[in-house]
């Protein structure tokens, strides 16, 4: 097909400058959505809480966190007009059509997943950096577990929908599944190194605004560079493998959260011990030491070889 000379926009957009364009627009639209609304989400708050004794606590409740659920919001909302643009419209699509296989995935994955994270556990306690501590009452103990069982299923399967099944999916349509796959990694990583911020003042309609850029410093910081956001970037890695490789995101929602389990328990059930953590052992937080690190890039290797599902054989 020829075009006029001198009327660029008649020529077919380069697919990869397409899906770059799409994805930048969504994440700003997402800041941009949230931080406009927060104020608004503030102020019924506070009037909510006047209104029914239920919500009183919603008054207690500082502007960041209004802003946070208004960034997870929008960024949900989002996905509405997101995934369709890049035809990613159904449960296959997106990598959740339920087979006869998918529940061997998904155990596997959970089990990798919170082996992974328990051997690394194990690991700080033989160093003498962690001791396991269970003499909490069985009430703290089961509402813990409770607690973050709720968290590993929601974060996991919302994570996984959106960067992997969203994002990497689009990605791979324009680019090279590698590139794709680091891509995907480095967004996944860097969001979540979104700073914590807090505002000082009545809240405006600008108070939200005014957050943001403080906000994205945090994923530029560098400090969270090495080894938390590498360690998270090997995480994301081997999610997206773990989608391409077996053809839907079972497998890493399970792998997800097993990880996301052992990040909610571990600091109470472990204490610090007799020897010093260090850049190599990490803390409390469990994903900012090297160790981490090593025990994801392992994960990754393993993803590697998992098998590939064949496609079903024409019969003539």
């Amino acid at each position: 097909m020829e075009y006029a000379l001198g009327d660029p926009f008649a020529r077919p957009l380069n697919p990869r400058v397409r899906a770059a364009g799409i994805l930048l627009a969504y994440f700003l639209a997402v800041l941009l959505a949230a931080a406009l609304l927060a104020p608004w989400a503030f102020q019924l708050g506070q009037w909510a809480s006047g209104e029914a004794a239920v919500l009183k606590g919603l008054s207690t409740q500082p502007f960041h966190r209004y802003l946070n659920r208004c960034l997870l919001l929008a960024a949900l909302a989002g996905l509405w007009p997101l995934a369709p643009a890049f035809q990613l419209t159904n449960a296959r699509a997106m990598g959740l059509a339920w087979t006869p296989g998918s529940r061997r995935m998904l155990g596997l994955g959970l089990a990798a997943g919170f082996g992974s994270l328990l051997g690394a556990a194990f690991l700080m306690a033989l160093a003498g950096v962690r001791t396991f501590n269970f003499s909490h009452a069985p009430q703290v103990l089961l509402e813990l577990a409770v607690n973050a069982t709720l968290s590993a299923v929601a974060v996991a399967v919302l994570e996984e929908l959106f960067f992997r099944g969203v994002v990497f999916g689009a990605l791979r349509q324009s680019l090279s599944v590698p590139a794709a796959l680091v891509a995907s990694s480095v967004i996944y990583s860097a969001l979540h190194f979104l700073a914590r911020v807090e505002h000082a003042g009545p809240v405006g309609w600008t108070s939200g605004l005014s957050l943001l850029p403080a906000m994205l410093a945090g994923i530029t910081s560098p400090d969270n560079l090495a080894p938390a956001g590498l360690t998270l970037a090997v995480g994301g890695a081997a999610l997206a493998l773990a989608y391409q490789r077996t053809g839907s995101l079972w497998f890493a929602i399970g792998l997800h959260a097993g990880w996301v389990f052992w990040l909610k328990v571990f600091k109470t059930v472990t204490s610090p011990g007799a020897s010093a953590g260090g850049a190599f052992w990490g803390t409390e937080k469990l994903l900012d030491g090297w160790l981490a690190f090593l025990v994801m890039a392992v994960l990754l290797v393993g993803v590697a070889r998992l098998p590939q599902p064949q496609p079903p054989e024409k019969t003539s």
